[in-house]
């Protein structure tokens, strides 16, 4: 079989043959939700961009969990994906941002717009989400 040939060579040397290729399709930054590292990151992305959806999460909470696939749904959106810069930032690892925040359960979502927080939205509630998103972005 060709196929099992082609599979040995490319698990043998670890290169695929020049015959198989990958189409990787590139997507716009704007149509992911961004993780912020660090205090100076998530200064610049409020900053640099109009309107910010951030979201405070924890690796360990349940409903973070359940809401991220939504969020990340929502930034793919055409009228949220080049309106709205989505960023997501754990609270055990940015502890004193969240400080800052005043992040008092999780998740929380902060909306920036100018950077200046303009409203706030504190649990995985969907439909609460969405009307806070078309607020922003209008």
């Amino acid at each position: 079989m060709p196929s099992s040939r082609l599979f040995s060579s490319v698990v043998r040397s670890g290169v695929p043959p020049a015959s198989v290729s990958r189409a990787f399709h590139s997507s716009s930054a704007r149509r992911i939700v961004h993780h912020i590292k660090t205090a100076q990151d998530f200064q610049k992305a409020v900053s640099e961009n109009d309107a910010v959806l951030v979201e405070c999460f924890a690796s360990w909470c349940g409903p973070c969990k359940a809401i991220a696939p939504v969020v990340t749904k929502l930034s793919e959106e055409a009228s949220f994906k080049d309106k709205i810069h989505f960023v997501k930032l754990d609270t055990d690892e940015l502890d004193t941002v969240a400080q800052q925040l005043g992040v008092r359960a999780m998740p929380t979502f902060f909306f920036f717009r100018g950077g200046k927080k303009v409203d706030e939205l504190i649990g995985a509630q969907p439909p609460a989400l969405l009307e806070g998103l078309k607020k922003l972005a209008a």
